[in-house]
């Protein structure tokens, strides 16, 4: 019998529910918008000049954001690991994007949420390792998963 959402979450500190759906939330949304810049329907999208392996990136990123959404949803570690990557990797993109191609001096909205998108990924690399023990590790083959958590 699988368990319940709430037997599932049993025992695991509020703060530690919080940063995975705060983290699972920013993964929706950047899915939804990545999807948006690709079918051309957000202003302020990607332009036509944009190099094709920058184009690449950020259409993986319709993947790859819903999935790592998806693995956080189930607790799963990987989740937490692929949601750091993705934010480090898209601050990087955005800042290229934003300060290497785009021309125009000063503020500009690309500048604000390439900002965000760096304060993020800054927060969730910093609470990856106190949030790490009370996801699910991959389970190898012949051997159990300890059922030691942090502060039992």
């Amino acid at each position: 019998m699988r368990p319940t959402a709430s037997r599932r979450w049993a025992g695991v500190p509020r703060w530690v529910r919080a940063v995975v759906v705060a983290a699972g939330c920013v993964f929706a949304y950047g899915a939804i918008v990545h999807l948006g810049d690709l079918l051309g329907l957000r202003p302020g999208g990607p332009s036509p000049s944009t190099p094709t392996w920058l184009m690449v990136y950020f259409t993986s990123l319709t993947v790859l954001n819903p999935l790592a959404a998806l693995l956080l949803a189930l607790r799963r570690i990987e989740g937490l690991l692929l949601g750091c990557a993705v934010l480090a990797s898209d601050a990087a993109a955005n800042g290229y994007a934003n300060y290497v191609l785009e021309t125009a001096p000063g503020v500009t909205p690309g500048r604000i949420g390439q900002a965000v998108i760096t304060a993020l990924a800054v927060a969730l690399i910093a609470v990856a390792p106190r949030v790490t023990p009370w996801l699910h590790r991959p389970e190898r083959p012949g051997r159990r998963a300890p059922s030691h958590r942090p502060g039992r």
